[in-house]
């Protein structure tokens, strides 16, 4: 907490323009004291120095005067460097790139992506103790491990008393690991490490065993890296930090339940085993980064674990956001562009790209529908069609989602023409996007699930049907079948009957695509978080078989 004459500081800065030397300098002095009387002020007077900086960043672009350029420019240096020294992670990105070319510069381009996504807000929660586990999932090529190694290099700044381990799948990503964060401390030229911290040096290398001490000896030195198969026992320890970066070496691997469960088996009792309480009795912390191939993979079985821990945190940023479409990875520099992610996903299965890309792991073993088993069309026939039909699984609360698929019937094939795959809580909005999408597509019948409200919902929707002028025969229906196994019994019908558009005629974020990536990831062997696509159309299948059953019987004339 700030003390009251602090506090009184603070309010006479927010009145004097700290473009100016004496007022800036005046300034980085009081957070220099504040920082050194109570370090955990750092929250707080981040978020006030922020502004300041803010302030000084603009005098250095904007200012027509080069000597007041230049004092925003020492002022703003200045007090990043403080910043740096006292655990600001944000503070260390920026000095410790200060010399480097901008178009050099791994952390700046991406500074505002890896803020806006909670990245930089979730590792400064690490150093400042509100966490203890954090797990990173992100695409590949984004930065996720280059930013632990410079994370790495910090703590090594910060805690020379202490030792850290990376821990990785290979030996040839744990040697890339070492020789990065190796760079980042020796090289003055590229890197202000030394600036940050001009008290240490390094004392011992041992580039065979990947590992060099910062400072004074201690029994492991400050960052070590190994892998899953190097023979670990008594040669590494963590006490700082325990990083997992990727465990799963191969697709190959990530399709094997066996090889999850036995790597999970290394994770717990290898890599765990290797932390160490540090001298203040406080548990040794872990960072774990990888794609989510599986739901069964560390990440996964640590996610259950820790459900509920407040000291345990998951980040997972697919490759654009859901809501926009816009990527998540849109760098100042270099990049990945919405057109990058679009012909990625148009040249791998729906799966491989949900895992890589969408960070949603699906288990490929047991998946109840398969691209290669679907019908597809690219035209429906050239003549009407029998019957256009469409059934709709309500959305109550939380996760559901509301899901109507329409098709249209010719013969014993029904199309998949349109879909309303939707999970907002705006009900209003959601009513009036399924009676359009019933009178656009002169939908004849449709069946409501009647449960969780769903007859009022069937009501609502009849009425602005009939408003209108369109004429649906609308209808409910209580469902008390066991839904997983409703879903599975009908799979055969949807597979026999039910054609799919080509997934070139449909983009993933569309409701269509959602739909076919919900259908495409339900499995039968494990725990689903979206089933409302698979139900869904099961109900369908309950539908067409109820209307072939109620349809009479026609009197034709024997030809004898």
């Amino acid at each position: 907490m700030f003390s009251e004459e602090e506090i009184k500081l603070i309010q006479a800065f927010n009145d004097l323009d700290m473009r100016k030397r004496q007022n800036g300098e005046a300034f980085i002095n009081f957070c220099h004291n504040v920082l050194q009387r109570d370090p955990s002020n750092r929250g707080q007077l981040f978020n006030i120095s922020a502004v300041v900086k803010r302030g000084w960043l603009k005098g250095i672009e904007n200012s027509s005067n080069p000597d007041d350029a230049a004092v925003c420019s020492d002022l703003y240096w200045r007090l990043l460097l403080i910043e740096a020294r006292h655990h600001f992670l944000d503070s260390y990105l920026l000095y410790l790139e200060k010399n480097r070319r901008p178009k050099d510069k791994f952390y700046a381009p991406k500074r505002k992506c890896f803020i806006r996504i909670g990245l930089i807000q979730a590792l400064q929660d690490l150093i400042d103790d509100k966490l203890d586990l954090l797990s990173i999932s992100m695409p590949p090529g984004t930065g996720k491990t280059t930013l632990l190694k410079f994370f790495h290099s910090a703590v090594a700044g910060w805690y020379p008393e202490g030792f850290s381990l990376f821990w990785t799948h290979s030996d040839d990503i744990a040697r890339m690991y070492y020789d990065g964060v190796y760079d980042i401390v020796a090289n003055d030229i590229e890197y202000t490490w030394h600036e940050i911290f001009p008290d240490l040096e390094i004392t011992k290398t041992n580039a065979k065993m990947e590992q060099f001490n910062v400072g004074a000896y201690k029994p492991f030195p400050s960052v070590q890296c190994t892998s899953t198969g190097a023979k670990n026992a008594g040669k590494v320890r963590a006490n700082q930090y325990l990083i997992v970066d990727d465990m799963i070496g191969s697709i190959e691997e990530a399709l094997n339940k066996t090889a999850l469960d036995k790597l999970w088996t290394a994770y717990t009792v290898n890599a765990m085993q290797r932390k160490v309480p540090r001298a203040d009795e406080k548990p040794c912390k872990e960072i774990h980064c990888a794609t989510r191939w599986s739901v069964n993979d560390v990440i996964g079985r640590l996610e259950r674990a820790y459900e509920d821990d407040p000291r345990a945190r998951f980040i997972a940023i697919p490759d654009v956001d859901p809501k926009s479409g816009r990527s998540n990875f849109r760098y100042e520099v270099g990049g990945f562009s919405e057109h990058f992610f679009q012909q990625q996903a148009l040249l791998m299965d729906e799966i491989s790209y949900r895992c890589l890309y969408k960070q949603d792991p699906v288990e490929r073993e047991g998946l109840l529908y398969t691209e290669d088993e679907l019908r597809y069309y690219v035209n429906t026939p050239e003549r009407e069609p029998d019957a256009i039909l469409a059934v709709c699984d309500t959305k109550s609360t939380g996760t559901d989602w509301m899901v109507m698929p329409v098709l249209e019937q010719y013969g014993t094939d029904y199309y998949l023409v349109a879909v309303i795959c939707d999970d907002s809580t705006n009900f209003k909005r959601q009513y009036r996007r399924l009676a359009d999408c019933l009178i656009e597509n002169n939908v004849q019948q449709c069946e409501f699930e009647a449960n969780a409200g769903g007859s009022r919902v069937a009501f609502d929707v009849g009425e602005l049907v009939e408003e209108a002028g369109h004429y649906c025969n609308i209808t409910s229906k209580t469902t008390l079948t066991n839904k997983e196994t409703r879903i599975m019994v009908n799979s055969d019908f949807v597979k026999a009957n039910v054609l799919f558009k080509d997934k070139e005629y449909y983009t993933r974020r569309s409701d269509y695509g959602k739909f076919m990536s919900f259908l495409l990831g339900y499995s039968i062997a494990g725990k689903n978080k979206h089933d409302d696509v698979p139900d869904a159309m099961a109900a369908f299948a309950l539908f067409v078989q109820k209307l072939n059953r109620l349809r009479p019987a026609t009197i034709m004339e024997s030809p004898i």
